[in-house]
């Protein structure tokens, strides 16, 4: 896929980002976790991230997957609790395979797609201090590049 690997602010990198069908996950390389998912939800012609006060910056919702968890119950349960979003419709986009720094292992990430209509307010959390609309032709300053790559692969 054109404009990868994108390297991320911490030195983490996505190598790529594959578009398969939920039934596909069970088939993935086993010696590379699939340890999180994200959402990328649009509203029209935007996107919504969300400001981690402890990593300052926007990112994409979403989050490591719990014990017993599945692909699809993270992004639903972690999207509800960053931003207070539920999307109207949610479907897997793909998997992202990145290089995590500073230990440099491999990791899958679960990239659902989704839509709304009608945003919810935002209220503060423990996590996010903000959420934002955000238009990807449109500049946002502390927007991770991976997770801003994330997006644009998601349209």
């Amino acid at each position: 896929m054109d404009g990868l690997p994108v390297e991320d602010t911490d030195g983490s990198v996505l190598i790529s980002f594959d578009r398969i069908r939920e039934e596909q996950l069970g088939t993935l390389d086993p010696s590379v976790p699939l340890t999180a998912s994200l959402v990328v939800l649009w509203c029209g012609h935007e996107c919504l991230m969300v400001f981690n006060r402890y990593r300052r910056a926007w990112e994409l919702p979403g989050g490591m997957l719990d014990p017993g968890e599945s692909a699809r119950e993270a992004p639903v349960r972690e999207l509800a609790e960053e931003s207070g979003q539920r999307a109207d419709s949610l479907d897997l986009a793909g998997v992202a395979k990145i290089r995590v720094a500073p230990d440099d292992r491999l990791e899958y990430l679960a990239i659902y797609r989704g839509e709304l209509d009608s945003p919810q307010p935002f209220t503060p959390n423990d996590e996010m201090s903000a959420a934002t609309w955000w238009n990807p032709t449109e500049p946002l300053t502390a927007l991770f590049p991976i997770d801003a790559a994330l997006a644009n692969l998601c349209p």
